[in-house]
């Protein structure tokens, strides 16, 4: 389905009844990852999948996109459907999005899953290595993309999933270099918002990959200390609804459930 906003058109699908659950990709992605779990999530709750800014069907609105106006074009989305509360679950970039909604908007907040994300701004270095990401982009966006997906997965897991990271590469080679571009510059100046996870009284979730190759392990369960979130830990990488599918599944039912 589409909504017109602000003169681009946002993608999302609508699949059930019941309490909402909001799926929200990352980088590089689009709702369809969440393919595999929409059609159990379905069975007792309304489950929607929105194709963030410049990613998927979604257009661009200008050159950098900000976790912010990310997380009103959701907003927006919700609002259309006469949505107002949801179970938010994020993957790495989508869970900063969430952060951003949940920041501005605490009142529609039923639950959120950081899956394979963090709460906090990226370090300087970081910072840096979006800017040399930036130009990778602009000189060769193919080989970025190639590069950027196997990376997200554990070193074994690059071999034991190749098939699927191949079809991740194909989806990805749709993302517009603008988009790309906009949503690097986006994570870039992203804020902490460590403070979502400590003060609000909503029920809160981390997913973590202990071998996750771009996110730290420690800071992830410092940031979370002591805050009143969930801790959900797979073995493997960043890419926990391809490596740990099942067992992610799992564990976000039970998270809406309860």
């Amino acid at each position: 389905m589409v909504l017109e906003y602000k003169g681009i058109d946002l993608f999302y699908t609508d699949n059930g009844k019941g309490e909402s659950i909001v799926l929200l990709h990352g980088f590089l992605e689009n709702s369809t990852m969440w393919d595999y779990f929409i059609p159990k999530l379905s069975q007792n709750n309304r489950v929607i999948c929105i194709d963030l800014l410049g990613h998927g069907k979604t257009g661009c609105l200008g050159y950098i996109h900000t976790m912010e106006l990310m997380a009103e074009t959701v907003k927006a989305v919700l609002n259309h459907l006469g949505i107002e509360k949801s179970i938010f679950i994020g993957h790495s970039m989508g869970g900063y999005v969430s952060l951003a909604l949940a920041e501005k908007h605490p009142e529609t907040i039923i639950g959120l899953c950081l899956m394979n994300s963090t709460a906090i701004e990226d370090s300087e270095e970081k910072k840096l290595s979006r800017d040399r990401a930036i130009v990778a982009v602009k000189q060769n966006h193919k080989t970025f993309i190639r590069l950027a997906i196997v990376n997200l997965f554990r070193p074994k897991n690059r071999i034991i999933y190749s098939e699927k990271i191949k079809l991740l590469v194909n989806e990805a080679l749709q993302t517009p270099l603008q988009g790309i571009v906009a949503a690097l510059e986006g994570m870039k100046i992203r804020k902490n918002r460590t403070c979502i996870l400590h003060n609000h009284m909503f029920k809160k979730m981390m997913i973590i990959g202990e071998k996750d190759p771009v996110l730290d392990y420690d800071s992830l369960i410092e940031q979370t200390t002591p805050a009143n979130v969930k801790i959900v830990e797979f073995p493997d990488g960043h890419m926990s609804h391809i490596e740990n599918t099942h067992d992610l599944l799992k564990e976000i039912m039970y998270f809406i459930e309860n």
